[in-house]
């Protein structure tokens, strides 16, 4: 039977879009230049300084050795605790993909040897400008994300059949695992001692495509309902692409696997994988999500350890331009501190300050803002007058989950 035309025209725009996905994967995974991990910059900062188009073509591009920051060893054979966190906390943002994963591996590296099992790593997994793109959808985000977690996977695995060392990659559940192993073209187990697989599965035999009471169960934000199976040898379990009423599931799963020790004693490692888990907290306590309690219970012990988060600002002024657009990000690398980095315009980020303690919105805003004021950009805060300044931040400058929860670790945070 001969298609129709519009038929004939979905078709085409799907294979449009699995070329413009592929062309975006492989723009990502190779070697990319720092300011791709921020917004495009709208305007300089600075005042003393003016760039426009036709001088930014015409400049020729120094290109400098990204600087990994590794101490030497001390006699004793090694360096010493101080001097890798005095390294760390020095290290600058990744120059590529490449850089990340490298040096996102060895910060998680570095946590499990100090002995924490549910870590965090989040960056953008796209370029900012490809992501600012209109074909960019959800789905072209969670293959990028499968593809570096696996890529992440591969550094962990021993790719050994035997002893508990296998590294799997989870889904929320088998109809999205069924939709990136056919998207990817990939098999289950992709590559030696990795398997991508999913948190929920079906009992032995069933094969329904629908499972109406996997649905329900989500609704409510309550768990799986006894779905959730570890992995067989597996001592690393990396979480992709998992929403807020699918997280009491990795809880479920920490449960089951938190006493299991390999031949060192040390128990399985759960690693969230470009989760947003910023975003997520923002969900618990609204109807058909997990309570706010849940985040005092097991999402305040998941500790950051490779983390950069951008973010984009605007600020009226009383003199021309009259609008001051910066961008800045919070950077951190396990043993590292978090950074407060600023966009110079240049494609640059500069440091603030740097801080045990992760700072929160608010306060990052503020120390990307006194920057400025210390820069001649906005006027100080004696200039603009108490009752102006209270006005632009408000009563209230944190969210919930940031404030002092009696119940909650500091593991988040630290």
């Amino acid at each position: 039977m001969a298609s129709s035309p519009a038929a004939t025209g979905r078709t085409q725009t799907i294979n449009r879009r699995s070329i413009i996905a592929s062309a975006m994967l492989s723009l990502a995974l190779s070697t990319t230049p720092i300011h791709a991990f921020a917004p495009q910059s709208i305007s300089t900062i600075s005042p003393r300084t003016t760039t426009t188009p036709s001088s930014t073509a015409t400049t020729p591009r120094h290109h400098t050795q990204l600087c990994m920051n590794i101490p030497a060893p001390t006699l004793e054979g090694g360096a010493t605790p101080e001097e890798v966190k005095s390294a760390a906390d020095a290290t600058p943002p990744p120059s590529s993909f490449y850089e990340l994963q490298r040096a996102s591996v060895r910060a998680a590296q570095s946590a499990i040897d100090d002995g924490y099992n549910l870590l965090e790593i989040e960056f953008p997994p796209l370029p900012a400008n490809v992501l600012e793109m209109d074909d960019v959808s959800a789905y072209d985000v969670a293959r990028a994300n499968v593809n570096l977690a696996l890529d992440f996977a591969k550094s962990f695995s021993t790719g050994s059949s035997s002893g508990k060392n296998g590294v799997a990659v989870m889904l929320p559940d088998e109809s999205e695992l069924n939709i990136i192993l056919s998207d990817l073209e990939l098999e289950a187990r992709p590559y030696p001692g990795v398997e991508l697989t999913c948190l929920r599965k079906g009992d032995e035999g069933d094969d329904r495509i629908f499972k109406p009471e996997n649905l329900f169960i989500g609704l409510m934000g309550r768990g799986s309902g006894g779905t959730v199976k570890p992995s067989e040898n597996t001592n690393m379990y990396i979480i992709v692409v998992a929403s807020a009423q699918e997280l009491p599931d990795v809880e479920e799963l920490y449960e089951q696997i938190k006493d299991d020790k390999d031949e060192n004693g040390k128990s399985p490692v759960i690693v969230f994988y470009n989760l947003k888990l910023d975003v997520l907290r923002g969900d618990l306590g609204a109807p058909a999500f997990p309570g706010k309690d849940f985040q005092d219970r097991f999402l305040s012990r998941v500790k950051p350890v490779y983390y950069l988060r951008t973010r984009q600002y605007s600020r009226s002024v009383s003199q021309a331009p009259f609008i001051v657009n910066f961008q800045g990000c919070i950077f951190r690398s396990y043993p590292g501190h978090f950074q407060t980095l600023l966009d110079t315009g240049t494609g640059r980020y500069r440091k603030v300050v740097g801080c045990d303690v992760r700072p929160g919105l608010g306060e990052f805003k503020e120390q990307l803002t006194d920057e400025l004021r210390k820069e001649g950009v906005i006027a100080k805060k004696e200039e603009e007058g108490a009752l102006f300044g209270f006005l632009r931040t408000g009563y209230k400058t944190t969210t919930w989950w940031e404030e002092e929860r009696e119940d909650a670790s500091l593991d988040w945070k630290s």
